[in-house]
């Protein structure tokens, strides 16, 4: 039977409601939750599903939660078949379950219209902690996955509209700051009811049927949309391969390899990735999806809809079991939503390129960032928290523009804020002396790469835990298409600590403790550079000198630039000829 196809005034409507209810969703999270992972660096995404369930609507959100969200909302409706009622509430955060890693909670939950289940309302948030041996939950010294925090399966919150208490209680006795977890779980299960609630009342208005036609025409126009676009690369196998760097525990540099093949508009995207480790990036099935996902869209650049139809003509293979992006319990996987998935979406990224080299860009900078977690006197209470904005790196580069500024990192692709620093100030018994751009930090090229930033704190009162994670602190961001940097250095991440007027550098993920008095200062990469530094504009490079995002060395190093005259910047033609002649 065919399906009727709906008016276009209807199903720009009810297009609208949907993405109208998916950002009042969010808004909902931003403004109604307690830490300021939540409230102020919007560390959370949202969607909705039908009952089938399919994603119907895809929040812009944090792309390495999105992508996840679908096999794992399938999981959970699996889990559960036969046993979902109007009123429940389902919790839920394990890799196994199709879960991205164990600190990003989902809610679930089902939205029934006259007896019948037809949406789903979703909401996943980085809470700022989870419980285990280590704050926030990043343990660089896990080797397996019980020592990372409470591992969740899905369980109900709520049953048929009654609250479980107990089960909540056991969840929130086994975290740190249980006050802020308990505002960031209220939130979420808030914003789901939200949703519901304007679901219901679209069906209400256009009727059940009208509103799952206008969904189905959605979920097809998406779909068509990609299929057009794979339908202009020509057919074939391509690979692309990138690198992600030893963090420092000696497990040496790592290949993940994606491997896509076209044939008429579908394509198949299989990953090699060599065998899991006992250290906290390996990543489960589910998550890989995200990174998959991610590097496919930053090639394909596609108008809304974003839905589940987008995927209809994609298949992937993540490689057997065991692997670093295909991970089996019990592997720890902390660190998993950044690193290896930068490395994964970098290198499905550049697989697609080869099969279309005028869409290339360069890379976004990688996720290098760091917890912190203490004694708050001020409340009589521990603090912990993941702090966003310490991650918080530069864009890649395009054919026609240089990356932008702070945008990163690559996992969230510009979703991700850094908040006032006066608020993470009043949040927490710490002062943060320097929070800026990073000098020659951006990819050298034709167009530069965005800048990096640093991020500098001191704890007031009392010691401060402080944890690294990610990487790109060796090995800088890819440039595109002939782009090349010198100097390297300030390209990459580091952390400086300094105590008693020394400081020390530290490249590897590890848990340190800073005294009052004592400064931690995290550096994050910048984004890559597109296409020959030796072809950017000379006034762009002094430009640039004079923003201070260039130095008056990189801008000799990088971009074959002579400035004779640091006062004035003036530059000296002659001998930049000869330099870029050379």
């Amino acid at each position: 039977m065919t399906r009727p196809k709906p008016d276009p005034i209807t199903l720009s409507v009810v297009r609208g409601v949907l993405e109208t209810t998916q950002r009042e969703m969010t808004l909902t999270l931003e403004q109604t939750a307690r830490s300021s992972v939540f409230n102020l660096a919007h560390d959370y995404s949202t969607a909705l599903f039908n009952h089938t369930p399919e994603m119907i609507l895809q929040g812009q959100d944090i792309p390495i939660h999105l992508g996840s969200l679908i096999p794992a909302m399938k999981s959970v409706a699996q889990f559960f078949q036969g046993d979902i009622h109007e009123g429940d509430l389902i919790l839920h955060n394990d890799p196994a379950h199709g879960g991205s890693h164990i600190i990003d909670t989902c809610m679930y939950y089902p939205v029934f219209y006259q007896g019948e289940l037809v949406f789903w309302t979703v909401c996943k948030g980085h809470l700022t902690d989870i419980g285990g041996p280590v704050p926030a939950g990043y343990n660089p010294n896990a080797t397996e996955i019980y020592a990372e925090g409470l591992r969740i399966p899905p369980v109900k919150l709520w049953d048929r509209g009654r609250p479980r208490h107990d089960v909540m209680n056991l969840i929130l006795t086994n975290m740190r700051a249980r006050r802020d977890q308990e505002g960031d779980f209220n939130a979420l299960i808030g914003a789901c009811q939200v949703g519901a609630r304007n679901l219901v009342r679209l069906m209400d208005k256009y009727g059940k049927q009208v509103v799952q036609d206008c969904i189905a025409e959605l979920l097809d126009m998406a779909e068509a949309h990609m299929r057009k676009l794979i339908a202009q690369v020509p057919d074939g196998t391509y690979t692309g391969t990138a690198v992600l760097e030893d963090a420092g525990h000696g497990f040496g540099d790592m290949d993940i390899t994606a491997t896509v093949t076209i044939q008429g508009d579908g394509c198949h995207i299989a990953i090699s990735s060599p065998p899991q480790v006992p250290y906290f990036i390996n990543s489960y099935e589910g998550n890989s999806h995200s990174g998959v996902y991610l590097g496919l869209m930053m090639f394909a650049q596609l108008p809304p809809p974003y839905n589940e139809g987008l995927y209809r003509c994609v298949t992937t293979d993540m490689g057997p079991r065991g692997t670093l992006c295909n991970a089996k319990s019990p592997a720890p996987h902390m660190n998993c939503t950044t690193t290896p998935m930068e490395t994964l979406t970098d290198a499905v990224r550049l697989a697609f390129e080869q099969a279309a080299p005028a869409k290339v860009s360069a890379s976004w900078g990688h996720a290098n960032g760091c917890n912190i977690a203490g004694w708050d006197k001020r409340h009589d209470e521990e603090y912990v928290t993941m702090v966003l904005a310490s991650i918080i790196s530069g864009a890649g580069a395009t054919a026609s523009q240089d990356g932008w500024h702070a945008c990163g990192p690559e996992c969230c692709f510009g979703a991700l804020t850094s908040g006032d620093i006066e608020m993470l100030e009043h949040s927490y018994p710490i002062i943060i002396h320097r929070y800026s751009l990073m000098q020659d930090s951006g990819g050298a090229g034709q167009f530069r790469g965005g800048s990096g930033t640093c991020w500098e704190v001191e704890p007031l009162d009392s010691p401060m835990t402080l944890v690294t994670f990610g990487e790109g602190r060796r090995i800088p961001a890819m440039g595109a298409a002939g782009a090349k940097s010198t100097l390297i250095p300030p390209k990459v991440g580091r952390l400086e600590v300094t105590r008693n007027g020394q400081t020390q550098v530290i490249t590897e993920n590890v848990i340190e403790t800073i005294q009052p008095g004592e400064r931690a200062a995290n550096r994050n990469p910048g984004g890559g550079g597109y296409g020959n530094p030796y072809q950017r504009p000379v006034e762009k490079v002094v430009e640039d000198v004079r923003n201070g995002l260039v130095s008056l060395e990189g801008a000799r190093l990088d971009y074959g630039v002579v400035i004779a005259d640091a006062a004035t910047l003036a530059v000296d033609h002659a001998a930049t000829a000869r330099l870029r002649a050379a």
